[in-house]
């Protein structure tokens, strides 16, 4: 097994949730994620990969019980998250209203800013995510 292990991109966002396979099924309807490669541990999405927009996300359960070898938890323990999952697009406005319709929470709705345009959001397991792209005036 050792000889087959998956390659990712040299940096990739490593997501925890409370519920991964319900997380995956969200990243696939919000995002059009596929999966790469999954693996369960004790019952729970130990790892999966996941392919959006073609960049690399890899995303797991959190395991509390093992937080001092794994290093984080998810958004739900945690209380808020400490980063932002940045994409960018050629069309923020229709992968932002995807995103809602498959459930996630509106922070910002997009708008042409000075860099782009640009909305936030906010998925059901407590990851934020910036969606940037061309303004529209543009």
């Amino acid at each position: 097994m050792a000889d087959e292990v998956t390659k990712y991109a040299g940096l990739s966002p490593y997501l925890m949730v409370d519920d991964g396979a319900a997380a995956i099924e969200f990243y696939k309807r919000a995002f059009g994620a596929t999966e790469r490669d999954r693996y369960e541990y004790e019952g729970k999405i130990g790892h999966v990969g996941l392919t959006i927009n073609g960049c690399d996300v890899m995303l797991s359960d959190e395991y509390p019980d093992h937080a001092n070898l794994i290093g984080t938890v998810s958004p739900k323990t945690l209380g808020g998250t400490t980063m932002t999952v940045n994409l960018s697009l050629d069309d923020v406005d229709s992968w932002y209203e995807r995103a809602i319709a498959a459930g996630a929470t509106s922070l910002r709705p997009p708008k042409d800013e000075f860099y782009g345009r640009q909305g936030k959001l906010r998925d059901p397991f407590g990851h934020v995510w910036g969606l940037t792209g061309p303004s529209k005036g543009a």
